[in-house]
Formats: structure tokens, C-alpha cells, sequence
């Protein structure tokens, strides 16, 4: 009896053991609001809309994510996230069971984390939570999201490689493959990033680069038809007019700065898209987007923030010459750790010309943030109060 004892005891302390060494952890946001949009252009007519408005502070998604250690520093990781739209169940990120994340890799104490497969480019990891986006998100994005301020797109098919902190600093490198036998460039995404992070001072610029190699997938998003490649799609008025684009480049930078219950930052991209297909020409063309952003925090209560941002953007090349001024209000309060409320609001003019979705030089219309629902002439406002839960 007590040798029998002895090997339970043994045995209970080795699976103890075990588990102490390996995890995997089930988490989710839900986060739904009633949004009102001004002149929204619509099948029927153009009006006013009234809508259920799912993912505007955090997108809808469940996943699940493991670590085991391996002894030594060393660690398996793996991430699997699913998106999907809170009001009618369907899946986000062109109908994909994981369209979000899928990826697995090893990560080192030391020497940083390599991952494999579908990920957020570096810019997204470094860059964004130096931005509002880390806070109020679609609301205080780039217009049509053109600069993936607001993560719209992927990279599948991707090896990144991820730093460990040092001294503050982090860099992180990624390559897609594009698949395309015989063209080792074609449909191909890089991108680099870095970081640097010490108190309330927070640093960061990047790269990234995709080409869809002349009609082959593309192992970003982006670059994919919305009809063809069932992509996301944030504003066919917008970034409709070159999505047919063989390469996209950004360039982006921001930094911010927290003082006591106040933080601010600024930010700055260079979008270009380079041979797409237009109405009236060829595929030689190319079009590009600068944006300065700014924005002001502060915390007004030890549950509640708010906030405020201007954008302002600038297109130009092959005839368009667009403008869009944009401003952006937030306020969440938090009614738990997991559970808050918030109400988000904003403005945006057009000027200009820009091609629209049929390839047609035409006069701007406004679309707030990235949310898609594209005006009927050059101004749009919008209204929205919300919940969210994470689990």
C-alpha cells in the first residue's frame, strides 16, 4: 500500500510537472455598437444610416495560443485566430476558418522568435501601439485604411522573425513567399521594422513591400481583387481604384510620448501603388499617399479615457489629386477589467479627384475612418455607442 502511495504521488507530481510546462489558452473579443452614419450612398438612394456596427474598438475573434517550454530558454509557440462579424456570424478576412493568425515557431529566451505562416507584418507589431489605433482603432484610422494603420490585411505564407528586448529596442523582419513556380519574386511581400521603447517615450519606423508579379496571388491581401481574391475591403471609393496595383509599398513612422494622465503622439506614412489598371490606360501608373497624424489622450478617470485625433492625407500621381481632413473622437469607460463602454465620433472632407472602384477618374467622396461606408459626395460624419467584452 504505501509503495502504491509512493508511485501516485510520483505520478501526480510528474503530470503537475508537465502541465506546469506547457499551456494553451482559449481568448476573444466581442465588441458590437449602435453607429450612425451622415450621406451614405446607398443601392436606393443616399441618406442617412442607422446600422448595427460590429469590431469598431477591437475586432470580433476567438483563438487560441500555446507555449511549451523546451528547456533551455527555448519555447514551441502557436497562434490560430478566427474573425468573424458579431450581428450575422459570418467569417471576416475572405471567409477563412483563421483568417486573422496562423502560425506556429520557436521563440528564444535570447535570441527572439521565428513563426511561420499567416501574421501581422512588422509594421503592425511595432509601429501600431505607438498610434490611436491601439486604443480607439477604425475611428482614428487612415481613410480606406490605406497604410494598414488599422491591420486590415495579412501576409500569408510568411516567415517573420521577431527580436528579444534590448536595451528598448526591437527590429523584426518578414518574407511571403508568392509561390509562383519558376518566379521566385513574383506575388512576394517583405517588410522590416524597429522599435525602441524606454519610459514614456516610445520610437518606431518600418518597411513593407508587396508585389502580385503580374495576375499571380499575392501573399498579401491587399493586392488581391475583392471580387476575385475575397479579400478584406475597407472603402471602394478610397483604395477601390488600385487594388489592381502589381506592388505596394509603405513606409511609416510614429512616435508617441505619456506624461502623467496625458499622451500624445504623431505619426507619418508614405503609401505608393505602382501599375494598376485604370478606365482609360494602361497598367504603367502610379499613385501615392502621404498622411501626418496626431492625436491627444487623457485620462480623465482611473476607469475612463478619452481622446481626439486629426488626419490629414494628401494623394497625387497619373491624375489624382484627392485631399482628406479627418477628425476623431473617443471615449471608453470601463465598467471591468474585462467589460467596457465607449462612444466614438468624427468628420471627414474630400477634395479632389481619385479613381473609384470601375477604374474611373471621379470627384473624391468622403469615407470616416475604415469602415466602409463610403459617402455619396465629399463629407461624411459619424456617431456610435458601443460595448465590448474580452474574454
Amino acid at each position: 500500500m504505501k509503495k502504491l502511495l509512493i508511485a501516485t504521488a510520483a505520478l501526480a507530481t510528474f503530470a503537475t510537472a508537465a502541465h506546469a510546462q506547457s499551456s494553451v489558452t482559449l481568448y476573444g473579443t466581442l465588441d458590437d455598437a449602435i453607429a450612425w452614419f451622415g450621406n451614405v450612398k446607398g443601392a436606393n438612394g443616399s441618406g442617412n444610416l442607422v446600422k448595427m456596427s460590429a469590431g469598431n474598438v477591437s475586432p470580433n475573434l476567438w483563438g487560441l495560443k500555446g507555449d511549451e517550454d523546451l528547456g533551455n530558454g527555448l519555447h514551441a509557440v502557436f497562434r490560430i485566430e478566427s474573425g468573424f462579424d458579431l450581428n450575422t456570424g459570418s467569417s471576416n478576412q475572405g471567409q477563412r476558418l483563421f483568417g486573422r493568425q496562423a502560425y506556429v515557431g520557436l521563440q528564444s529566451n535570447n535570441m527572439g522568435t521565428v513563426t511561420l505562416g499567416r501574421q501581422y507584418d512588422p509594421l503592425i507589431e511595432l509601429i501600431q501601439p505607438l498610434t490611436n489605433d491601439d486604443v480607439f482603432a477604425s475611428t482614428f484610422a487612415t481613410p480606406g485604411d490605406i497604410d494598414n494603420y488599422d491591420n486590415s490585411f495579412r501576409t500569408s505564407n510568411a516567415i517573420k522573425y521577431m527580436s528579444p528586448d534590448i536595451s528598448g529596442f526591437k527590429v523584426s523582419a518578414m518574407y511571403g513567399f508568392g509561390g509562383a513556380a519558376g518566379s521566385m519574386g513574383a506575388g512576394q511581400t517583405y517588410a522590416a521594422a524597429v522599435s525602441y521603447n524606454n519610459g514614456p517615450i516610445g520610437l518606431a519606423a518600418g518597411y513593407f513591400r508587396a508585389t502580385s508579379g503580374n495576375g499571380t496571388v499575392s501573399s498579401f491581401d491587399g493586392l488581391q481583387s475583392p471580387t476575385t481574391g475575397g479579400v478584406d475591403y475597407d472603402s471602394a471609393g478610397i483604395s477601390g481604384g488600385f487594388v489592381s496595383a502589381n506592388s505596394l509599398q509603405i513606409v511609416r513612422a510614429a512616435g508617441s510620448y505619456a506624461i502623467g494622465p496625458v499622451t500624445t503622439g504623431i505619426s507619418y506614412s508614405n503609401v505608393q501603388y505602382q501599375n494598376y489598371q485604370t478606365a482609360t490606360s494602361g497598367s504603367n501608373n502610379r499613385t501615392e499617399f502621404n498622411t501626418g497624424q496626431a492625436y491627444v489622450n487623457y485620462q480623465l478617470l482611473p476607469a475612463m479615457v478619452v481622446g481626439v485625433g486629426y488626419n490629414y492625407t494628401k494623394g497625387g500621381g497619373n491624375g489624382v489629386d484627392v485631399t482628406y481632413n479627418q477628425v476623431s473622437l473617443g471615449a471608453i469607460y470601463s465598467l471591468s477589467k474585462r467589460t467596457d463602454i465607449y462612444a466614438l465620433g468624427g468628420y471627414q472632407k474630400a477634395s479632389g479627384n481619385t479613381f473609384n472602384s470601375s477604374g474611373v477618374l471621379s470627384t473624391a467622396v468622403a469615407s470616416m475612418g475604415d469602415f466602409g461606408n463610403d459617402a455619396s459626395n465629399d463629407r461624411q460624419g459619424m456617431v456610435m455607442v458601443g460595448i465590448r467584452h474580452r474574454f
